[in-house]
Order: C-alpha cells, then structure tokens, then sequence
C-alpha cells in the first residue's frame, strides 16, 4: 500500500509519527517531504512541486494533517480528482463546524479524525479491506 502524507512544516513531527509508523506495518512512502528545507528558490519549488505532485499520484491513499497550508489543501484536492482514499486529522474536529468547513472533507471517499493513532488505525483496516 502505497501512501503520502500533506501538511505544514509545523506539523513536521506528527507527519515524522505517522510515517513511521505506517511504515513498520509494510506501507510505502512515495515521497518524504520531511526531509527536506524550506524553499529559497523557484527552482527548489518546482523540484519540490513535482516530486510532491509524483507522490500524490502514486498514492493508494492520502494521509492529511492539519492545519496546513496552501500545500496541503492542494494535495488535499488532488487527492479527490485522483479518486484517493483520503483520511484527513483535523485535531480541533475543524471538519465538524460548519462555520469553518469544506464540502469536500465530507466526500464518501474522505474519512476524519481528531487523533492521530485513529488515523493509522483508519490506513491499516483500509488497506485490510483492499
């Protein structure tokens, strides 16, 4: 089961957590944007932009964290076009206020969590049920 995770740098170590520990249970990561600096170059962001973009394309599933920024919304919605499996963390259950939430966080393919061990758990019976 192939997977990426989208979200911000300030969430680097809650990406750092899940990674790891999908991948002790056999998932493959296509592309660890963790390891990497922030951008100080457009040629830095296109490189960056494609390999993100390759990821989310060979994907099975998309592991969203948030809060995120523009990044992590894009990925969030290619996810969608691309007819991913979706599993979205919204720690402060964001997607449940109607205020604040988005349409497609509550598409049949995108399922939500306000903890991060419910999401591995969330990844783990999807790719049971595949």
């Amino acid at each position: 089961m192939k997977y990426t995770i989208a979200s911000g740098f300030q969430n680097r170590d809650q990406v750092r957590y899940v990674r790891d520990k999908l991948n002790l249970e056999g998932f493959v990561h296509t592309y660890d944007w963790t390891q990497n600096d922030r951008a100080t170059s457009k040629e830095a962001l296109v490189e960056i932009g494609q390999k993100e973009k390759y990821g989310v394309k060979e994907a099975d599933l998309i592991v969203v964290l948030l809060p995120g920024g523009k990044g992590t919304h894009i990925e969030f919605g290619m996810g969608i076009g691309l007819n991913k499996k979706v599993i979205l963390y919204a720690p402060h259950r964001d997607v449940e206020d109607f205020n604040n939430t988005s349409t497609f966080s509550h598409l049949p393919e995108v399922q939500s969590s306000d903890s991060l061990d419910k999401v591995i758990n969330m990844a783990l019976e999807w790719r049971g049920g595949c």
